[in-house]
């Protein structure tokens, strides 16, 4: 009976990472057919957000640190993207690399600021930074454009080659680029590191005492996700050729963590479904102007009601249930 436990242990992991795979495989189908019956702008939104919202279930699904600050990763790689595109006339590629480093950069000052403190403490300190970032958009007209964002950003030649105007062709970097990245996040939550995350995150002072620098996890955990944050906003910015103070804002950060709660935090897939309701919803139902906010609000309200564990949560609990 001793060796039992590892023996039933085994396969339920197996199984787990067999769904994993069948799942992404559908998502991958998907998103290679869905130009076909959707219009693509729609689409590479909905993937942008998915992106933003992963790398912040990164950082509260298996960190447990909620921040409320997010959008300046978001926003901030978005304009600074916009103007690597556009004024100082680089590639796409590199501007998208210049906007996610510029995110890992204020990530790693951000970090070393607030993960010290736990909490509210910790997502006040984060909003707090994430508001200066959005005064100084406000007032660096020179490089945000004030008010006005930055518009008509070239999309450019992926590495002077494939010209991005072409719609298709801006579909596809996209759709790699949202793929890759959650196939990043994917191996990072399931890598030894992660495994240390879900520990800190289950209990702190236990990971101290065998020997684990946590706020060493932790840093590195939030300069990640604000990376990754950082690309799907840089890459929002040449699908939409725009830099705008709306992805700054703070209720850009109160919008991916609706996002996140919506689809399951601490699932794998969750902030993807999470992220294309609410898309769909901003999409679909634009002509109720304010009433969007409502609709999210009721939907909202019912899924945490009906669903504690979000849409993929309570999804993952029934399927395993029943196998």
């Amino acid at each position: 009976m001793a060796n039992a436990a590892p023996t039933l242990a085994a396969p339920a992991g197996a199984a787990d990472a067999k769904l994993h795979r069948i799942a992404f495989a559908v998502m991958a189908v998907a998103v290679a057919l869905a130009p076909f019956a959707f219009y693509p702008v729609f689409l590479m939104k909905a993937m942008c957000f998915a992106l933003f919202a992963c790398a912040f279930n990164l950082l509260l699904g298996f960190g447990g640190l909620l921040s409320f600050g997010h959008a300046m990763f978001f926003g901030g790689a978005g304009y600074f993207c916009a103007h690597a595109a556009k004024v100082w006339g680089l590639t796409p590629e590199l501007a998208i690399l210049a906007g996610a480093g510029a995110a890992a950069l204020v990530g790693s000052v951000t970090g070393l600021l607030a993960i010290r403190r736990q909490g509210i403490y910790f997502a006040m300190i984060t909003l707090a930074l994430a508001q200066m970032i959005y005064f100084f958009a406000v007032q660096a007209q020179w490089f945000t454009g004030g008010e006005d964002g930055i518009q008509g950003v070239p999309r450019g030649k992926l590495f002077g080659l494939v010209d991005l105007s072409h719609m298709p062709a801006m579909y596809s970097v996209v759709a790699v680029i949202f793929l890759g990245g959650f196939l990043l996040i994917y191996r990072i939550i399931h890598s030894p590191f992660g495994q240390v995350l879900k520990a800190i995150r289950e209990h702190e002072p236990r990971a101290v005492s065998l020997g684990y620098d946590t706020d060493y996890y932790k840093l590195l955990a939030f300069v990640l996700s604000a990376t990754l944050a950082g690309v799907a906003g840089a890459t929002k910015a040449l699908v939409f050729q725009l830099a705008s103070l709306t992805d700054v804002h703070w209720t850009m950060s109160g919008e991916v963590v609706l996002i996140a709660l919506l689809g399951g935090v601490g699932t794998v897939f969750g902030p993807v479904v999470g992220a294309l309701i609410i898309v769909t919803m901003q999409d679909y139902f634009s002509q109720l102007g304010a009433g969007v906010t409502i609709a999210q609000g009721v939907v909202f309200v019912i899924c945490v009601l009906a669903f504690r564990r979000g849409i993929v949560g309570e999804l993952s609990r029934v399927l395993k249930r029943s196998l």
